[in-house]
């Protein structure tokens, strides 16, 4: 399986299985749309009369010649040949073995406070609820997880830990104490923790930072863009917005971070969907590491994506591309997370076939100590998997997350993204179909000109460091 398309002058082809990329002419695009569907002759006559017209023709140095055409033949099949055109599927027996592996749980997400001192419109938690009670963990229900964490995680070294609400720092004291005790725990058990921290910003002040500093190994700062943007959709309870309030202490962060290990991270909703403006205004302000999503929301909601938003926003996609070509020429550049792609490594395959394995090696806790397969499904009752005290007891929905990968989904069969998105979030599928291994279309799409993009900076970079 193939995917082709033109992108910023480029005619880009995806082998999908190799995941071999490969710049062509003209000539080889157009072949490669027939190829597997039409005779040699046929192709043959197809271009013989394609590329008379004067309009082609000044596309080479030379007239087409059927001789050209052949040649041209030539190329794709050695490329066939070496496995990086129309290759095989070597990974779709790989699955079966998935549900008989030894459950290693790798990360938690510690929803360390099921509160929050913003009222932002869009937040599936509602204000940090999570559609239950208002609560703050305690540190020996953090501790408990922190110990299930280890237990559970086999051979591996490094253990990942997100401190996640709600607003986290309502409860930094609780953080500070399992941050300490998970240090303590790594020298005993010969583990390394990789802590997170995710917040709105409002209560950072300079011994966070600090703290942060030393002990997070990532910070991810909730930001929309705009002022206007960020002020309309991330209020605080009183109505008033949040941006001159964040903004300043955001900036500090990412300085005192030599502009590393941190995100400032965004949503943007059917109101701002010239959402390329809001990136740029973060990369004005400073910000070298962005990430800005789609927001995911039931489609009576008046702020949720539409169908008839997704051309618009693919444009928007493509103008962002070109600013980041753009700014790099210029040696002020920005990483935009969605467009961040390894084409000559990449995830193991395990992780391209399954994705961020919630469920079962990622899970989410609840202040009381319940787990869930991630925090959009927290409150679920559903998929509630267990807790602290007992460990996983509903071992039915782990196995159907052990399961859920790009070959359980009917909709990932043929798709040229799904080695990238891995079948995309779990949530958003059983949301919008009531299966996890069902499909959110809108977010599909997105997903996918996500990807070309990102493909398309690679071939770009490429192309210009071969003219260096």
């Amino acid at each position: 399986m193939i995917h082709q398309y033109k992108s910023n002058g480029y005619n880009i082809v995806l082998d999908v299985n190799s995941g071999s990329v490969h710049v062509v002419d003209e000539l080889v695009y157009d072949i490669l749309e027939l190829y597997q569907t039409h005779s040699k002759q046929e192709i043959i006559g197809k271009m013989m009369e394609k590329y008379q017209q004067k309009s082609y023709a000044e596309l080479f140095d030379e007239p087409i010649s059927v001789e050209t055409i052949k040649e041209a033949f030539g190329e794709i099949e050695q490329l066939c040949e070496q496995g990086t055109l129309f290759s095989e599927d070597i990974y779709r027996d790989y699955v079966f073995d998935f549900k008989n592996r030894k459950t290693v749980v790798k990360a938690l997400c510690l929803h360390i406070a099921h509160d929050c001192n913003l009222a932002c419109r869009y937040c599936f938690a509602e204000e940090g609820e999570y559609k239950g009670r208002r609560a703050l963990m305690s540190y020996e229900v953090g501790k408990k997880a922190l110990d299930f964490l280890i237990e559970n995680s086999g051979s591996r070294t490094n253990l990942e830990v997100d401190f996640f609400g709600g607003e986290p720092l309502m409860n930094f004291e609780v953080v500070k104490q399992l941050v300490a005790y998970g240090r303590e725990q790594e020298k005993i058990h010969n583990k390394k923790f990789r802590f997170t921290l995710t917040t709105n910003g409002v209560l950072l002040d300079d011994d966070i930072m600090e703290f942060a500093n030393k002990e997070m190994s990532n910070v991810v700062l909730s930001i929309d863009g705009r002022k206007e943007v960020h002020d309309t959709m991330r209020p605080a309870r009183n109505g008033k917005g949040s941006y001159d309030v964040i903004v300043p202490k955001f900036q500090k962060l990412a300085e005192s971070r030599n502009q590393k290990d941190y995100y400032v991270r965004g949503t943007f909703t059917h109101y701002n969907t010239d959402f390329a403006a809001d990136i740029i205004h973060m990369a004005d302000l400073g910000f070298e590491q962005i990430s800005v999503e789609p927001v995911v929301a039931p489609p009576e909601e008046g702020y949720a994506i539409r169908e008839e938003d997704v051309l618009t926003i693919c444009k928007e996609y493509d103008k962002l591309a070109q600013e980041i070509i753009k700014r790099k020429a210029k040696g002020k550049c920005f990483n935009f997370f969605h467009f961040m792609i390894d084409l000559s490594g990449g995830p193991c395959v395990a992780k391209r076939l399954s994705g961020c394995g919630s469920g079962t090696e990622y899970l989410a806790v609840t202040p009381w100590g319940d787990f869930y397969p991630c925090h959009q499904f927290v409150g679920n009752e559903e998929f509630l998997l267990g807790n602290v005290d007992v460990g996983i007891t509903n071992t039915q929905v782990r196995d159907q997350f052990k399961l859920c990968n790009v070959y359980a989904k009917e909709k990932c069969k043929d798709c040229f993204a799904k080695f990238y998105c891995s079948g995309g979030c779990a949530a958003n599928a059983y949301n919008f179909s009531g299966d996890i291994n069902g499909s959110y279309d809108i977010g599909c799409d997105l997903q996918k000109k996500r990807i070309e993009c990102a493909i398309m900076l690679k071939v770009d970079e490429a192309a210009k460091e071969s003219q260096a």
